[in-house]
Parts: C-alpha cells; sequence; structure tokens
C-alpha cells in the first residue's frame, strides 16, 4: 500500500471535521501532499466520515491520474492539486462548510481582523474570493488568487478552504476560521466591531510564528 501513514493520518484528519463542527453528513474534504514523492492523498467522494478507511483514501498525482485507490476522489479534488502545483510550500489542504465562516462567506464578505486571534493566526482580514464551481480546477484558481499570505481565504456562496505546511496545520487554521468567525459574528450583533491596525495585526502575526510555544 502507497502512502500508508499518510492514509491513516488523513482518516484522523478528516474525521476530525465533523468531530470539529466544521462539516455535516459528506461534505468537506482533506488532502495531503507527501513532499518526497509529490503524489497526493485525498478523501473519497461522497463516503461518510464515520465510514473512512485507511484503505479507501486516494493516491493521486498531481495532474490528477489516480495511482492507488478503487474509489473516486473528492470533487474537489481538480482544485486541491491546482493549489499544490502553484504552492510548493503547502502539503495540506482542507475544504469545510462551517456555518459561521459560511455565512461571511455568503455575503461575500471578508471576516474583519477585530480579534488578536486573527492577527495571531491569519496576519490580517481573512479574505472572501469569487465565486466558482464545483468540479474543476476553478476553485483551486480562486483559492490562489485570493488567499494572499493567509492561511485561509473563503470562497463567495460557498464555504472556506485552509492551506498549511502539513495537514495538521491546514485543519488547524480551519478551525481557528469557525472560532473566530463566531466570535466576530456574535460581535456584529452587538455593534461595530474595533478593526486592529495593519501595524499591530503585524506584530501579532511574528509573535506567535516566531516566540509563541516551545521552541
Amino acid at each position: 500500500m502507497l502512502l500508508k501513514d499518510i492514509r491513516e493520518e488523513l482518516v484522523e484528519l478528516n474525521q476530525a471535521l465533523p468531530e470539529n463542527n466544521l462539516v455535516v453528513w459528506t461534505s468537506g474534504n482533506v488532502s495531503i501532499r507527501d513532499p518526497h514523492s509529490g503524489l497526493v492523498v485525498i478523501k473519497p467522494s461522497g463516503i461518510l466520515f464515520p465510514e473512512l478507511t485507511v484503505e479507501s483514501m486516494v493516491v493521486v498525482d498531481l495532474n490528477g491520474k489516480i495511482v492507488e485507490g478503487t474509489g473516486d476522489p473528492s470533487s474537489d479534488t481538480a482544485s486541491h492539486l491546482y493549489i499544490y502545483r502553484h504552492r510548493d510550500d503547502i502539503n495540506g489542504i482542507v475544504h469545510t462548510h462551517s456555518n459561521y465562516a459560511t455565512a461571511f462567506a455568503a455575503l461575500g464578505m471578508p471576516i474583519p481582523a477585530v480579534l488578536t486571534a486573527i492577527g495571531d493566526e491569519f496576519g490580517g482580514p481573512i479574505p472572501c474570493g469569487d465565486f466558482a464551481l464545483i468540479g474543476g480546477e476553478q476553485i483551486g484558481k480562486v483559492v490562489i488568487d485570493a488567499i494572499g499570505n493567509s492561511p485561509a481565504v473563503l470562497l463567495k456562496n460557498h464555504g472556506v478552504f485552509t492551506i498549511g505546511k502539513d495537514g495538521q496545520a491546514a485543519l488547524k487554521a480551519a478551525i481557528m476560521v469557525e472560532d473566530v468567525a463566531k466570535t466576530v459574528w456574535l460581535a456584529m450583533q452587538l455593534g461595530d466591531p474595533c478593526e486592529i491596525s495593519s501595524e499591530n495585526l503585524t506584530k501579532l502575526n511574528e509573535r506567535y510564528t516566531k516566540i509563541y510555544g516551545q521552541h
């Protein structure tokens, strides 16, 4: 079996999506690119998360050819691969329809940087890209065009894509997007939240990425 360790990790990461209330039924997906072979492992299409197995994960090359797997890969595979081909620094991608973040996407509205947690994780407002249809590379193109230096982007009328140096980093970004989106939405019910200056957002992000945690 090819990339068994990555397949095992991918089952866990995909199952973490419903566990963290980021998706329902079969929506959403996670993929991981193996930095050594360049092959990508992705969730199969239309399978319930509790039913995912190591064997059901699908391995494809960067052009979408199935290398190993008996099922069809996610309908978002072409867009995942487009992102990987255009971002050598990325080895993990997560797509969700989490409620609060997707509410902003339904409005075509970025999530404003009104929390220190947004500065920490995202370095600024979480951008919202244009509308794109599902099934081809179109969504991937929107992600690349709109995401900038952020690990997350909203897709108008659709949902959330997050990226990371590995699958876990992309999952963390997806969880954090929904967490801050909920808080920002709640703040908007009370009034007009105060945005943090770009200078302070930069300081927050640098501290979080370079100083925070164990070294």
